[in-house]
């Protein structure tokens, strides 16, 4: 039966890389998503992931060269011998030709590596919305991505009503998911728990229930989950305070064990 592995995102945390660590390993979690490290904390990072037995989901960002910065640092994130890599790959302003050529070279870099990498919907990047994502995907089946639809909701400023085609091949070739919740208004609502934003809550919930259920009938061992509210900028602040709304542990805390209580009744 598969199983649900929950994954802290170190985006938006305080303190030393030891506390970061030592507080997803009290929580519970399986692992933890982040960036590759500065080159002077590599020690320390892959003590402390050997330390806490922690599995590693490596985050890269392609810039300038995007395909020479994508081989450069999937190079390096594959050091940490990571279970999977998120990438923010290539750019919304790029022809078609050009993110073809980045992506037939992206899958190679995957080949030659052996480690899974998704492919991250994010604003700016080539994957900002569902129909970019399902040309992408349809012309190259061995691509795979890592599910943020809080983006595509405000790139395109709806509920995505009309897109119910490219949101089931992008759910079908997902491989791992970011658990924030967005509205036609921007990326990220104030709590998932709110009641004013229960429509959202129940709409990204049908989605994550189907990516689940996609990896269940494919007879995955396990799924994976990351619950990825960000700090402010994202997060809504008062104004003339720039004090959060919300607090930030508390609310990705909120969203990874009610998707972990839902996926449970999922699963069946």
């Amino acid at each position: 039966m598969m199983e649900l592995e929950l994954f802290k995102a170190l985006w938006g945390m305080e303190g030393t890389y030891e506390e970061q660590f030592a507080r997803a390993a009290a929580a519970g979690y399986a692992g933890i998503e982040a960036p590759l490290p500065a080159i002077s904390q590599e020690g320390e990072f892959i003590e402390l992931l050997n330390r806490y037995d922690f599995q590693y989901i490596a985050q890269v960002f392609t810039g300038g060269d995007h395909i020479a910065s994508f081989e450069e640092q999937v190079m390096s994130a594959a050091r940490f011998k990571p279970i999977m890599i998120v990438s923010h790959s290539a750019r919304d302003c790029m022809t078609e030709g050009e993110q073809d050529r980045f992506f037939a070279a992206a899958i190679e870099a995957e080949e030659r590596v052996a480690i899974p990498i998704g492919h991250e919907t994010h604003r700016q990047r080539a994957m900002f919305t569902p129909w970019t994502t399902a040309r992408l995907l349809r012309k190259f089946p061995e691509l795979k991505i890592t599910a943020d639809f809080s983006h595509w909701v405000n790139v395109c400023e709806s509920y995505l009503d009309d897109q119910e085609d490219n949101l089931t091949i992008a759910m079908e070739r997902t491989i791992h998911i970011h658990g924030r919740i967005g509205y036609p208004e921007g990326p990220q609502v104030p709590h998932p728990g709110a009641p004013e934003y229960r429509t959202e809550l129940q709409l990204f919930l049908g989605w994550w229930k189907g990516i689940l259920l996609c990896q269940l009938k494919a007879g995955r061992p396990f799924a994976t989950f990351t619950a990825e509210f960000g700090p402010p900028g994202y997060m809504h602040t008062l104004p003339f305070t720039n004090t959060p709304v919300s607090d930030l542990w508390e609310v990705n805390q909120w969203m990874t064990e009610f998707v972990s209580e839902k996926f449970m009744s999922w699963r069946g």
